[in-house]
């Protein structure tokens, strides 16, 4: 399968020059995926999503991904924006990303963070499913996963260094985060107004 013609950076992402590490930062938000070859950092925010960084240790390359929710099999969506918040599309565009600056599929690896059941009144653990979609995902392609942090009841801060495959997780006092659960629900909610298939059940 050829990579997808879609940018190499998604969405909103914005890049700023973090003090802290001395480098170059990109952070990404839900629905939104970052590939990079450049000594960096990305950075995200998640509640009970999940963000997979993938890396080719050889060519130094890699990127991270920030989905909502897993999507079913074959469920394909044409509009990149829409696509890349399920975790099957999130996970294609990023891997083609990474091809398409050197890697090689078969040098991939992964690490995995979030999934948190951070939202109450929930009628289904999201954050679940989101844990199990990208374990049986990496499962299936073969790809291993080195390490992750995900599940409890809290949001997570994750930096991710693509040369090294290094990553600092902060685990973030859920009362002093509403802002990561604002933004959460209010995705969702957006989502539950586009799908079709009306099987996002929001609230009991």
């Amino acid at each position: 399968m050829s990579p997808p013609s879609v940018p190499l950076v998604h969405g909103r992402a914005s890049k700023y020059l973090d003090r802290n590490f001395d480098r170059q930062a990109m952070k990404i938000l839900p629905g939104e995926f970052y590939a990079t070859d450049k000594d960096e950092v990305i950075v995200t925010v998640l509640g009970s999503c999940v963000a997979a960084c993938l890396l080719d240790p050889i060519a130094m390359v890699g990127g991270m991904n920030h989905f909502m929710l897993p999507t079913k099999l074959g469920d394909r969506d044409p509009d990149v924006f829409y696509a890349a918040r399920y975790g099957a599309a999130a996970m294609e565009y990023l891997i083609n990303n990474l091809l398409h600056l050197g890697a090689q599929r078969d040098r991939l690896v992964a690490k995995a963070f979030g999934g948190g059941r951070v939202m109450q009144g929930m009628t289904s653990d999201v954050g679940e499913q989101n844990i199990d979609f990208v374990r049986q995902f990496l499962r299936n392609e073969d790809i291993p996963l080195w390490s992750e942090d995900m599940g409890g009841p809290y949001p997570r801060k994750v930096y991710f260094f693509p040369h090294t495959g290094q990553v600092l997780v902060k685990r973030m006092e859920r009362t002093h985060n509403d802002t990561v659960l604002i933004r959460e629900l209010s995705y969702l909610q957006e989502f539950s107004r586009t799908t079709e298939d009306g099987d996002v059940e929001l609230f009991s």
